[in-house]
């Protein structure tokens, strides 16, 4: 298998998976520079080579109701990527996160003998448990990216193995605080709040609004602060930009660079979701907030097994900063929890402080390199045994 190629399906649907993805495609061509990737994804994917049916502009609704309004095309996607599978073509599928997609393709992959590597674990700790023995099943081998993943999937019989986060690598400024504020046309004497509603459609719908309504709210109290809101790279900003209207705020809108966007906030109202670990590793007092359809969210509330929603919160094993979910996010809530950090410069360096230790729980650096060495050492080791089979 040194020289031959390699053919893979790999799979992400949201923005963090095609940014994983980019960076995976990237390790594995280094370790094996014969490797061939079609499969679905984003920007990212695409310029390490991915030839990739659909986009995944499409595939970030959130809950059952979300979903079913755009259903025909997530059909769509199914079947396409189910023939593919079907087909025999691909030594491996690689699957990154999105249960919703990724768990139904691992079954179609055991029932064609196609190897399905999963990397970061559908959040079976959360809710759902039952899926890990679907995934003793279905997946061929699982790359985890917490080590308490690690701990309940083997307990359970899963060839599961902690790798470490790929954030650790990942989550870096491109400038020092002074060049990014510099950047954006901030001013260093002001205190500056970042406004981050998510990187999904589904979620600028119940959360912009919501951060734009508490910044005016905050700047009544705060009369020299200065807002500033990256775009995700799934969004179209002039959607923000048409929601903002005359923007007497003067609200400075950023596409990419969120990195760096988040270095020179003070405070970040922000989303629950992989953006909360992100801007932890950078050190950034937050208050969480989150908004769902009352539907998916009562339907939430049945399943999910966890007291913490945000998963910076969840890694560090404790509310280190502030969730404000569903009826407690409200501009009120919002405003009180940012005035009561910024008015403290103590809570703020305390807060720093308890979010940067977070990143010594998540392993070291080199994460995409171990993943594409296991992945190719698996792959190795299943051709082998299939010879000796033979």
């Amino acid at each position: 298998m040194v020289d031959e190629s390699i053919r893979f399906l790999i799979i992400a649907g949201e923005a963090s998976g095609d940014i994983h993805g980019g960076g995976l495609v990237r390790a594995l061509k280094n370790y094996h520079p014969n490797c061939e990737f079609t499969g679905l994804g984003g920007d990212h994917m695409r310029r390490e080579g991915v030839k990739t049916f659909y986009d995944i502009d499409r595939m970030g609704a959130i809950g059952v109701v979300e979903i079913l309004g755009d259903l025909p095309h997530y059909l769509k996607v199914y079947r396409k990527l189910s023939y593919e599978i079907k087909s025999g073509r691909y030594d491996a599928v690689i699957l990154i996160d999105y249960p919703t997609l990724n768990l139904r393709l691992a079954k179609l992959c055991k029932k064609y003998s196609c190897p399905a590597l999963f990397f970061i674990s559908p959040q079976v700790w959360a809710w759902r448990q039952g899926r890990i023995k679907e995934i003793k099943r279905t997946v061929s081998k699982m790359f985890v990216i917490f080590p308490f993943e690690e701990f309940l999937l083997k307990k359970e019989g899963v060839d599961a193995e902690f790798v470490g986060h790929p954030f650790i690598e990942t989550v870096k400024t491109s400038m020092t605080r002074d060049e990014a504020m510099k950047k954006f046309s901030l001013d260093l004497k002001r205190k500056t709040i970042g406004l981050m509603p998510g990187s999904r459609n589904s979620e600028l719908d119940f959360l912009l609004d919501l951060m734009i309504n508490s910044a005016e709210e905050i700047k009544k109290h705060l009369k020299d602060c200065q807002f500033i809101l990256p775009v995700a790279n799934t969004l179209n900003p002039k959607i923000i930009l048409d929601r903002l209207k005359t923007n007497p705020l003067e609200i400075r809108v950023i596409e990419g660079k969120s990195y760096d966007v988040m270095n020179c906030c003070d405070f970040i109202i922000i989303a629950s979701g992989s953006a909360t670990l992100e801007a932890g590793l950078l050190g950034c007092p937050m208050v969480i907030v989150y908004k769902l359809n009352w539907f998916t969210y009562w339907l939430a509330r049945v399943l999910v097994k966890i007291k913490l929603y945000g998963l910076v919160n969840i890694v560090a094993g404790e509310e280190v900063v502030t969730e404000l979910i569903q009826n407690k996010a409200t501009v009120k809530n919002i405003t009180k929890e940012v005035l009561r950090v910024m008015s403290n410069s103590e809570e703020r360096e305390s807060l720093r402080s308890r979010l940067l230790q977070v990143r010594k729980s998540l392993g070291d650096p080199g994460v995409l390199d171990r993943v594409a060495v296991r992945m190719i050492e698996f792959l190795r080791e299943r051709r082998r045994n299939e010879k000796i089979s033979i």
